[in-house]
């Protein structure tokens, strides 16, 4: 598993200004700062392939309950039910973006601790 997020420049700042506007939970807040402050900034044109980010398609794994789910990420202001894609900065966007395939991650919810796997993210265009 990489210890580090890896995000484009303008997904770590669309982070920054959604922790500043008090959007999160005091716990998220706190681990979003950590993932913040070790995460590696790359332009979008360098980031791998595997790792989630916006206009992707990431099938994820709960390892608690075995359930497999499958979210397409997109910007905030894209984000359409009907189109089933959800903004990047919903509490799932959240917890896995700047991650990559076959990472395991552990994520507080409203629901309790998860611990999630990503399985696969593709490219949706």
């Amino acid at each position: 598993m990489s210890q580090n997020i890896i995000l484009t420049t303008g997904i770590y700042d669309l982070i920054k200004d959604h922790i500043r506007s008090k959007k999160v939970t005091p716990i998220e807040e706190e681990a979003l700062k950590v993932q913040l402050k070790n995460a590696k900034q790359l332009t979008r044109k360098n980031l791998p392939d595997d790792i989630v980010d916006i206009n992707k398609r990431v099938t994820v794994k709960n390892l608690d309950s075995d359930l497999e789910e499958t979210y397409v990420f997109v910007a905030p202001d894209k984000a359409k039910r009907r189109n089933k894609t959800e903004s990047i900065l919903t509490k799932m966007g959240l917890a896995l973006v700047g991650w990559k395939v076959g990472d395991v991650i552990n994520r507080p919810f409203e629901e309790g601790e998860k611990q999630l796997e990503i399985l696969t993210v593709e490219s949706r265009h």
